[in-house]
């Protein structure tokens, strides 16, 4: 019912920056909120920064100053702007939509993950 496909992935040295696209398609307007979640090689997958259809967002304390989640509804996009990466937000970074259809309650997909590696 909802789709999501993450690109912007890259090397970039520390210091550097990236930005990431998430871009939505199916039942768009069902989707409720747009989080992107990140896991490194043998760590557990975290939630790096979340954004509702309110524009309420949220970060993790790791990228809050540094991290910038933006949504462009005409696009079904949305948007990280990563800001003065370090090596330790090396990672698979993956964008994970939450919809919900009607009666059926609440749902969420998964993009496949761009990688994002930091270089120092």
């Amino acid at each position: 019912q909802v789709q999501v496909v993450e690109s912007g992935g890259g090397l970039v040295q520390a210091g550097g920056s990236l930005r990431l696209s998430c871009a939505a398609s199916g039942k768009t307007f069902s989707v409720r909120t747009i989080g992107w979640y990140r896991q490194g090689s043998g760590k557990e997958r975290e939630l790096v920064a979340t954004i509702d259809s309110g524009g309420s967002t949220n970060y993790a304390d790791s990228v809050k100053g540094r991290f910038t989640i933006s949504r462009d509804n005409a696009q079904n996009t949305v948007y990280l702007q990563m800001n003065s990466l370090k090596p330790e937000d090396t990672a698979v970074y993956y964008c994970n939509a939450q919809f919900r259809l009607g009666v059926l309650g609440e749902f969420d997909s998964w993009g496949k993950g761009t990688q994002v590696t930091v270089s120092s």
